[in-house]
């Protein structure tokens, strides 16, 4: 559906003039973050398990195609008098969908999804699904301005952030568990791979502070002014962009420390240290370590050099961080 008619000597606002350039050079700027973002997961997929950078990637996907049926909505309706309800209906659609989108994203990295685990539990998959979908029905309503839907809104983003954070408080706790174990046992080839995780949980805790400080400056911002609104636009397009970019360069697609990878299928409550398993060392690391707890050493299937040149892969005792001490 379209309507004519509608141009600036027809009643649109002048104030909203810098709309058309602000969302076109957004959406390039989104365009080229999106390509690259998606060639460095495919160029470096071999390195680790990537199913969280792909999900990433399809953040700044979902923001392109809404900046750019901002940009066609606002141009046609300035420069061809012709405004159609069904584009600005998709950047209404694609504008809560991108904030879902992002959240479910926050939602699996603060779980540690391809990072502490291979893959979240049946009950977090179920959480991340209600709470998803409570999220976007929400917008939904706060968009329309639906009487009180801004109160559920309200509500909705406390137990969002609670969540999240509650988790990556856990996953941090769980790896300075593992570090101390590490240092403890003397098992220095896996300090550098869970060092890494627990630095990225850090900066990702940092980052969603910055979040939850812009969401909720944007949710009580009462300024409707058309005068100011594109600088509003401006202000918000940019920190969007720099938090989530900063957020995907913690988690891209990189050649990370060895034993990065090394990670149960699904976490475990029972287990002090569950996401070490086993380590990959040659033969002659293998004759100086020492450990009560890693002490099977078991070679892996030989390679052009026949068994002597195979790697040996420690595995650590089962359940040996939780049994008691027995003398």
């Amino acid at each position: 559906m379209e309507y004519s008619g509608a141009g600036v000597d027809d009643g649109l606002d002048g104030s909203y003039k810098p709309l058309p350039p602000i969302y076109f050079t957004f959406m390039i700027i989104w365009v080229v973050s999106a390509v690259s973002w998606t060639f460095n997961t495919f160029r470096n997929r071999h390195f680790q398990p990537n199913n969280l950078q792909w999900m990433l990637a399809s953040v700044p996907w979902i923001k392109t195609l809404q900046l750019s049926l901002s940009f066609l909505f606002w141009y046609s309706c300035f420069y061809s008098n012709v405004c159609s309800l069904w584009m600005s209906f998709g950047v209404y659609i694609m504008g809560v969908l991108f904030q879902t989108l992002a959240f479910v994203s926050f939602f699996l990295i603060s779980h540690g999804y391809c990072i502490t685990c291979h893959r979240l539990s049946l009950s977090e998959r179920r959480t991340m699904a209600s709470l998803g979908c409570v999220f976007y029905l929400t917008l939904v309503g706060y968009r329309a301005s639906i009487p009180y839907f801004s109160v559920l809104l309200l509500l909705n983003y406390l137990i969002l952030f609670y969540v999240i954070f509650n988790h990556v408080y856990q996953n941090l706790m769980v790896l300075r568990d593992q570090l101390s174990f590490i240092e403890d046992e003397d098992v220095h080839a896996m300090h550098d791979a869970v060092y890494t995780k627990y630095i990225m949980f850090k900066k990702f805790q940092g980052a969603m502070h910055v979040v939850a400080v812009s969401e909720l400056a944007i949710f009580i911002s009462i300024d409707n002014s058309f005068e100011s609104y594109w600088i509003r636009l401006l202000v918000r397009e940019w920190a969007q962009f720099f938090i989530f970019m900063y957020i995907g360069w913690i988690f891209r697609s990189q050649e990370l420390a060895p034993g990065f990878s090394v990670m149960p299928a699904l976490r475990s409550d029972g287990e002090r240290v569950p996401p070490i398993y086993s380590i990959e060392m040659d033969a002659q690391t293998f004759k100086e370590f020492r450990s009560r707890e890693w002490h099977i050493g078991v070679p892996t299937l030989p390679q052009k050099g026949g068994l002597k040149d195979s790697i040996l892969v420690v595995i650590q005792q089962p359940r040996a961080c939780t049994l008691p001490a027995k003398s």
